[in-house]
């Protein structure tokens, strides 16, 4: 069973719909305000990226708001970029520590 996405004409919002093959033919109603008048959209989608990836297309001079830093995935990627930079391998044990923080395992032996 296929979703699609509709705009509705009346009140500008999308909507998800279920389309059976049978229902195909007609354009389904907004599920906010009921408008007949909707039109299909191209629906939004993500796209996975690896660390290595990440770690590449990351800019460690741009500056970041505090929504970046509650994320437990960027933990450490500043500083795996700028020892990239640098020319530094900070070894097995960096990438340990990382990987402790991010799950909060590294805060809990420090209490």
């Amino acid at each position: 069973m296929p979703i699609f996405e509709y705009q509705c004409a009346a009140c500008g919002r999308v909507g998800s719909h279920v389309i059976l093959g049978t229902e195909r033919k007609g354009r389904p109603r907004c599920p906010h305000c009921g408008s007949p008048r909707t039109k299909r959209v191209m629906s939004s989608f993500a796209v996975v990226e690896s660390e290595s990836s990440r770690l590449a297309n990351f800019d460690t001079a741009k500056g970041r708001d505090d929504s970046y830093y509650r994320d437990s995935r960027n933990v450490g990627m500043w500083a795996k970029k700028r020892a990239q930079q640098m020319g530094v391998d900070l070894g097995p044990k960096f990438d340990e520590t990382v990987e402790q923080a991010r799950t909060g395992k590294l805060i809990k032996d420090m209490e």
